[in-house]
């Protein structure tokens, strides 16, 4: 089992000057702990269910490229990026730029998108469920055309692109690896199984069914099963000084037996950088095996 952050709170006590100490810190500690993902979210308004849309929230691909140059091993990736927040050519571009120079340690997380609010607010086109997965589909095949190195037109239903040029290419062969957020049974595991390199869901009592619906969506895309990683959203509440390591173990163990792969979460307190060191010492080791 290998354990990855995701950064999502850039509400700092000490306000948003010290948010460049604070992230930097923590992918320094993420990959001196041996963390093996750093993640953040791909919105311009804090999520409502989290905080409120009035906290504070930085651009996604800005953090992971600060936190490239912070870090050396930490794979990076948004979970995930919104099909509808960039253009798929650009989003190959700045994909590739993240993987250039992070030295082949670009992730493409990518969804379907669904905060309306955000998109309404910043005048941001926000088209229908049905249409959203379309172009996701077309985002997807664009990114990887584009990382080909065909550089002929690409003409879809709602991209057309005259030359699909990238250069210089990603470091990381064939490309970038895909992962797909979201656990629709028809579309989204659908796509996993056609196109990503891993999937990401969310916990809760049907996960063991999502994963038989992958595995029969596999059967039917020609793809083996085993290849698709498995990555599991989870939160990381280790105890002010370690208390609830165990714990942490045990949850952990169980998504293992069931067939994940990885767990990216949030962090609490991830501000005092102790409960990344405790994950490090305590919970790594125990779990590398699973």
């Amino acid at each position: 089992m290998k354990l990855g952050i995701h950064f999502m709170n850039f509400t700092h006590p000490d306000g948003g000057a010290a948010l460049r100490a604070a992230v930097g810190d923590t992918a320094v500690a993420a990959d001196e702990a041996g963390i093996v993902r750093f993640t953040a979210m791909d919105h311009w308004f804090q999520m409502e269910h989290f905080q409120t849309a009035f906290d504070p929230m930085l651009e996604g691909y800005s953090v992971l490229n600060f936190v490239a140059a912070k870090s050396e091993r930490v794979q990076l990736g948004l979970l995930v990026t919104g099909v509808t927040y960039r253009h798929p050519g650009l989003l190959a571009k700045t994909v590739t730029t993240l993987d250039v120079l992070s030295g082949g340690r670009a992730t493409l997380g990518i969804g379907a998108a669904w905060y309306e609010r955000e998109h309404r607010a910043l005048g941001v086109p926000y088209p229908p469920v049905a249409e959203r997965f379309e172009r996701l589909e077309e985002a997807i095949l664009i990114c990887k055309q584009m990382w080909s190195g065909d550089e002929g037109q690409f003409d879809g239903t709602h991209y057309h692109l005259d030359r699909t040029l990238n250069s210089p290419q990603a470091l990381s062969l064939p490309h970038p690896p895909i992962l797909i957020g979201g656990s629709g049974e028809k579309k989204t595991l659908r796509l996993v199984a056609r196109y990503a390199q891993a999937c990401n869901l969310f916990p809760g009592p049907d996960l063991a069914r999502k994963l038989d619906v992958l595995r029969r969506h596999c059967e039917a895309e020609g793809r083996t099963f085993d290849e698709i990683e498995k990555t599991v959203y989870f939160i990381y509440d280790v105890g002010p000084k370690g208390e609830q390591a165990n714990e942490v173990i045990d949850q952990l163990g169980g998504l293992a037996e069931m067939g994940f792969s990885a767990a990216i979460g949030q962090v609490r307190n991830v501000w005092d950088i102790t409960p990344l060191e405790i994950i490090g010492s305590k919970v790594i080791p125990a779990v590398a095996s699973l």
